[in-house]
């Protein structure tokens, strides 16, 4: 499919339309770091359950993955995430009316699917109708949105929870979802599928899943999006409130305040790493050796948690989720290693990994802390267990990735 750049305030209507869809997605996926408290003692859950119905949204948005990219590179971002959305809006009344675990637990996977193209359709229209210099920005300004929605899910939340109560709090946003749908479809530019020199034949040759997953650097990166990725996302999505409250002492309130300077960081840190990037990369640095200088920096962010333990709140948190984000310059980096009518098939294949890595790691990390308990130790060795779980995958991911991109 040829590429054809939008007029430019074209195009920044079509990002702040995408971005209102993917700021609900990024509340969804974070809202249950501060509501755990409460539904851990309204639904009797324990660690591992937790974190099954946190991760059972990254299990809806992971099953999701493969089919949505031949859905978008067939159908294009508006039909498809206009869709979807529907899905979204029954899981998040359906939630709210969940009056079992179970209930929860298919109501969070629904959600996870419905809201599983609002990132991959503005990354394959980006890659269409943005020029190429610009699309790591768009990349990095989606992620400040996204932080912008993990900020909104912590004390913004707690503080309207005594007045709506949580089940109120999602029938709120269920109604947002529906505006966001109308938005979509009033704003996003329609899918030109007319191809004026390739053939149905030639693309069906050369537009294969093989050809992305055989793809070197997209090898190179699979452990990546699964454990340092996933686990990063576990953390910021689930696992830092109850850190900061059975580890480090914080109140419920206090949590959901530090979760909230943590995303207030984040925010800032995302919009001014999507203005600078564009320049840093003019420079001569790839995102293959910005993957390779910075991400070392995350690893003695996650030990120092580790060694510090009851003393690390929400300062060192927000210092490893900050100094990972030279991640974000990996989904671009596929999506840009890819011919464009291939775009939907990579990025929805890595993301597949993200959100597949996030859903184990936060399952895993759940089971770590339940048998560390369980063996006679105390919560806060295995929450340090769980976090060491982590912190070894993701250095062994690393290391793999040095090895594939050696010559590189």
């Amino acid at each position: 499919m040829d590429n054809y750049i939008l007029p430019r305030k074209q195009a920044i209507t079509v990002f702040f339309v995408f971005a209102f869809g993917y700021f609900l997605s990024c509340l969804l996926r974070a809202i249950t770091a501060t509501l755990s408290p409460i539904l851990t003692s309204e639904f009797e859950l324990m660690a591992a359950d937790l974190g099954l119905l946190a991760g059972g949204y990254f299990l809806g948005f992971a099953s999701m993955q493969i089919p949505l990219g031949y859905l978008l590179d067939k159908f294009g971002p508006k039909k498809i995430v206009s869709s979807f959305l529907l899905i979204a809006f029954i899981g998040t009344i359906s939630f709210a009316l969940a009056n079992s675990f179970s209930g929860l637990l298919i109501s969070r996977i629904l959600i996870g699917v419905g809201v599983s193209a609002c990132l991959m359709a503005p990354l394959t229209g980006y890659r269409i109708w943005f020029a190429e210099n610009q699309q790591q920005r768009a990349n990095s300004w989606m992620l400040m949105i996204a932080s912008l929605g993990f900020l909104s899910s912590t004390l913004p939340v707690q503080l309207l929870l005594p007045t709506f109560g949580w089940r109120g709090l999602f029938i709120g946003i269920a109604i947002l979802i529906l505006i966001s749908i109308v938005l979509m479809l009033a704003f996003i530019p329609k899918w030109d599928h007319q191809n004026k020199e390739e053939s149905t034949e030639v693309i069906t040759k050369t537009g294969s899943l093989k050809d992305v997953w055989k793809n070197r650097f997209f090898i190179s990166v699979i452990p990546m999006g699964l454990f340092n990725y996933g686990g990063l996302m576990a953390i910021q999505t689930l696992w830092a409130g109850p850190w900061m409250i059975r580890v480090a002492g914080y109140t419920p309130l206090e949590s959901a305040t530090g979760l909230f300077w943590i995303n207030i960081t984040m925010l800032a840190s995302f919009f001014l790493w999507g203005y600078f990037l564009p320049k840093i990369t003019s420079l001569g640095f790839s995102a293959l050796k910005i993957l390779k200088l910075g991400l070392p920096i995350s690893f003695l962010a996650m030990l120092s948690i580790i060694v510090l333990g009851s003393k690390a709140g929400a300062f060192y948190i927000t210092l490893f989720i900050l100094s990972s984000i030279f991640l974000s310059v990996t989904q671009p980096a596929v999506g840009l290693s890819f011919q464009s009518h291939l775009a939907g098939k990579a990025l929805t294949s890595f993301n597949l990994l993200i959100f597949l890595g996030t859903f184990i790691m936060q399952w895993i990390m759940g089971l770590v802390i339940d048998l560390v308990k369980n063996f006679g130790y105390t919560e806060i060795a295995g929450f340090k267990s769980a976090f060491s779980v982590f912190l070894f995958l993701s250095l062994t991911s690393y290391i793999f990735f040095l090895i594939i991109n050696k010559k590189s």
